[in-house]
């Protein structure tokens, strides 16, 4: 038996997991399988909503989220940060926006992101349609406003056609909240199923080898999984970055203080959404701060930060290894083809461009 600490809504509560040492393989299924849950192959619904995934308004959303000129410079689109040729994000420490300014944080991946309790690191959008709205609107995003994103695409035929498409009995189709609504839905369809981990809760116990199961036991039992839980191994609740043992400046930034920035709650000082492990080989570099390019290095300082052990080298590599089998077939997405701007069609803002780009 060991005693650990579990976050539940924000509370601290004591918790005790049992485990028998070495566990079997069919053992080892059955305590996972009351922890995780696979991906989907795929999605009818948005989770949680009455959105049907209609391919009418996955296709608007997919051309949306490539589209660059809902940036003001027309040269950010939603995949410059969350690529999906990558990890679902961008692989640096905080994306670069408009005008090569650096965003204060790392962006998640939008993998799975479909599956999160909230969106942002400090969970400020309840879901992937608020999340949309904010990047078009950040001046270190992509600096645009509601209003000049539906002049933009009002002045382009093609979009008012799939517009009328998607949303079908609307009378104004093209509005700002029914963009959100459609990038949300192509979001939705960014599933990373049957990963090796998959197949093991499934009931295929050759799916991991001997060191994927001693890691998975490993992050089981040291007391990983009572954040990282759930079908995304994360991103359903909010723990403090430092529960145990504060990390240093350079990976808890001073300045930032998570949720605390949104709720001015003292107790959320320093508190942060759980991300998703799902496909996390990928999403390097690690935490809010994007300071961390080792996965292995990133499960150090969460043993010790977290729950206030320190595990061995070989400890380290299992769970790694356990780590690396969340990785699941990433969707294939075809580029779409963008139709042409117009006369009408606002033209791209630039000189703060020319101006950042001077010393480059």
């Amino acid at each position: 038996m060991r005693k650990g600490k579990v976050l539940v809504a924000g509370v601290l509560v004591s918790a005790v997991v049992s485990f028998a040492g070495e566990m079997d393989d069919k053992a080892l299924l059955k305590k996972a399988r009351e922890l995780f849950k696979p991906i989907p192959d795929k999605l009818e619904k948005v989770p949680g909503k009455e959105t049907t995934l209609t391919p009418a308004l996955v296709k608007l959303g997919k051309m949306l989220y490539f589209e660059p000129r809902l940036s003001s410079s027309h040269l950010i689109s939603c995949n410059t940060c969350h690529n999906v040729g990558l990890g679902g994000t961008d692989n640096v420490e905080t994306s670069i926006g408009h005008g090569w300014q650096r965003g204060p944080r790392n962006a998640p991946t939008v993998f799975n992101a479909v599956f999160n309790t909230a969106q942002f690191w400090d969970g400020r959008a309840k879901d992937l349609e608020e999340q949309a709205k904010g990047p078009i609107q950040a001046s270190v995003e992509m600096n645009n406003s509601p209003e000049r994103v539906v002049k933009t695409l009002r002045s382009i035929p093609e979009y008012v056609k799939l517009f009328r498409e998607a949303f079908k009995g609307e009378k104004d189709p093209v509005t700002f909240n029914n963009v959100a609504k459609a990038i949300e839905a192509f979001e939705a369809t960014l599933l990373t199923p049957n990963s090796r981990f998959d197949k093991f809760l499934k009931g295929d116990l050759n799916a991991l080898n001997k060191t994927e199961k001693e890691g998975l036991r490993l992050f089981m039992e040291k007391g990983c999984a009572s954040c990282h839980n759930g079908v995304n191994l994360g991103g359903n609740m909010y723990a403090p970055f430092g529960l145990v043992e504060k990390p240093g400046a350079d990976i808890l930034p001073p300045g930032d203080k998570g949720r605390y920035q949104i709720t001015k709650t003292a107790t959320d000082k320093y508190v942060f959404k759980v991300p998703s492990l799902r496909n996390v080989e990928l999403t390097y570099p690690y935490f809010h701060s994007g300071v961390i390019w080792s996965l292995r290095d990133a499960v150090e300082i969460m043993a010790s930060t977290q729950l206030g052990i320190k595990l061995s080298q070989d400890e380290v590599n299992k769970i790694t290894a356990f780590l690396k089998t969340l990785t699941g077939e990433r969707p294939r997405v075809e580029y779409p083809i963008l139709p042409p701007s117009t006369d009408k069609t606002p033209k791209p803002v630039t000189t703060n461009m020319k101006h950042h780009m001077k010393g480059h």
